[in-house]
């Protein structure tokens, strides 16, 4: 099955979906092997592995290829940040079609002037709502997998309030949009709201110490969201998990003990070492296998 069509069986499923936030294909995997149906391609934990801030200072073809990456290396649905498009609707086209060539199962776009901003930060600009419901047309026009997840995000909510955010988002729905992301709402009424107010399946970010509170999922998923995405939890895991080991290293000039104990073998049976032990001599003939 495609994975296109996979999300959109999971998103219409009566649990609500919920896809941790990756960068790569060691975090996609382990993802995967966690027994989560979804990943999400993290644009702010994708800046990070460049060394970069979520600012919008990486190309489509960065983002684009990373999504290769972590489609390679894991069967689940892929759903990827695709920032603002990259420009016009003419830069949304060639996204979504790359994304598409990518294996990416979904992207959401969203209606910040390009270079954009983490959403959960301050000092973001808007495009107009004519410019932002255009790009989701083209979007939507360019797909050639019907099952293709166009997410419509709208950052209003930080600039322009939640009434204008509620009015982005349902006018990206008429346009052809499948979820809508209202992106940051700062209360729990708000976050509540948003389903309620918004004519569509609607997606909801979960960011640690971020302008939206934290919501159990299984909350989120009463008040009606369809998708949960967790952009910054395995980032900011892994950010104190190696302060710690380098912190360890340096006061005891011994290495320590990891958190993943385990031995060599067994970390690369993480990553399909039986199986790449068996395509090993699988094509030579006896007796040369048995030298």
């Amino acid at each position: 099955m495609k994975t296109t069509t996979r999300l959109r069986q999971l998103l219409n499923a009566p649990d609500m979906l919920v896809a941790p936030g990756a960068y790569d294909g060691i975090t996609a995997r382990l993802t995967e092997q966690a027994g989560f149906d979804a990943v999400y391609m993290t644009g702010a934990g994708t800046a990070a592995s460049f060394g970069l801030p979520d600012f919008g200072l990486l190309t489509m073809t960065e983002m684009v290829a990373n999504a290769a990456r972590m489609t390679a290396a894991t069967s689940l649905p892929l759903i990827s940040d695709a920032d603002t498009g990259y420009g016009t609707e003419l830069n949304v086209v060639r996204t979504v079609q790359e994304h598409e060539r990518a294996g990416t199962a979904g992207i959401h776009i969203e209606d910040q002037v390009s270079p954009k901003r983490c959403g959960h930060l301050d000092g973001k600009e808007l495009v107009s709502i004519e410019e932002y419901v255009a790009k989701i047309r083209a979007a939507v026009a360019t797909r050639k997998d019907p099952d293709f997840v166009i997410i419509a995000r709208s950052d209003a909510r930080s600039v322009a309030g939640f009434d204008e955010a509620v009015k982005r988002v349902n006018a990206a729905l008429e346009a052809g949009a499948d979820l809508g992301f209202v992106e940051s709402p700062q209360s729990l009424e708000e976050v509540k709201l948003v389903p309620q107010r918004v004519k569509g399946p609607c997606l909801l970010n979960v960011v640690w110490r971020g302008k939206t509170p934290q919501v159990d999922m299984r909350d989120a998923q009463k008040m009606g969201y369809r998708l949960a995405i967790l952009p910054g939890m395995l980032t900011k895991t892994i950010y104190g998990a190696v302060d710690a080991a380098l912190a360890s290293l340096k006061e005891t000039h011994r290495h320590p003990t990891p958190l993943f104990d385990a031995t060599v073998h067994d970390a690369f049976r993480r990553f399909g070492a039986d199986e790449w032990d068996r395509l090993r001599t699988q094509f030579r003939d006896a007796a040369e296998a048995a030298e």
